[in-house]
């Protein structure tokens, strides 16, 4: 059996990283009936990242303090997913060695606690004042986590889809 490393690779050169033992195991560990749980979990941080954004712009548009309310739940809901997303995640990353070995998933876990960071500032900085943390800076941080959603999603979804990492075999 090829792989598609070895098929892309010129004649003569392999690559060192696949050749590790173990390269080829990919297949999650942290799974509800064969459901990788760290798949299912990201959906929730990223969707409230979008939402704390939106909510951010219609406080800025409409005045509404319904808005600045919402956005601070979005943010700490957010960040408490986020966190548990990141325990299976990390969890993923240790525990599979086939995952380990690819530099990809460590850019991808480095993009994640990095948007962590920024959820979890923007939560705190909304902890006391909900009002008057949204402007200016609390849409600059919705803003920045908005754009970091895109990079780690970019990268866990290359991992997943073209990689097929985290994922399960299944029957």
């Amino acid at each position: 059996m090829t792989r598609e490393t070895d098929r892309d690779a010129p004649e003569g050169l392999t690559d060192p990283i696949a050749a590790q033992p173990g390269y080829e195991q990919t297949e999650t560990r942290i799974a509800v009936h064969g459901h990788p749980i760290h798949a299912m979990s990201v959906a929730f941080p990223i969707a409230l990242s979008f939402c704390l954004l939106g909510a951010d712009l219609l406080y800025w548009w409409t005045g509404d303090a319904f808005w600045a309310r919402a956005a601070l739940w979005a943010a700490g809901t957010g960040f408490l997913f986020g966190m548990l997303a990141a325990f299976s995640g990390t969890a993923e990353l240790l525990l599979v060695r086939g995952i380990r070995v690819r530099a990809a998933a460590w850019t991808h876990a480095i993009f994640a606690v990095t948007l962590l960071a920024v959820l979890g500032s923007n939560w705190g900085h909304r902890l006391y004042g909900f009002e008057t943390a949204v402007l200016p800076y609390g849409l600059l941080l919705s803003g920045l986590g908005a754009v970091m959603v895109g990079f780690t999603g970019w990268h866990g979804g290359k991992l997943v889809f073209d990689y097929r990492l985290g994922t399960s075999k299944g029957n």
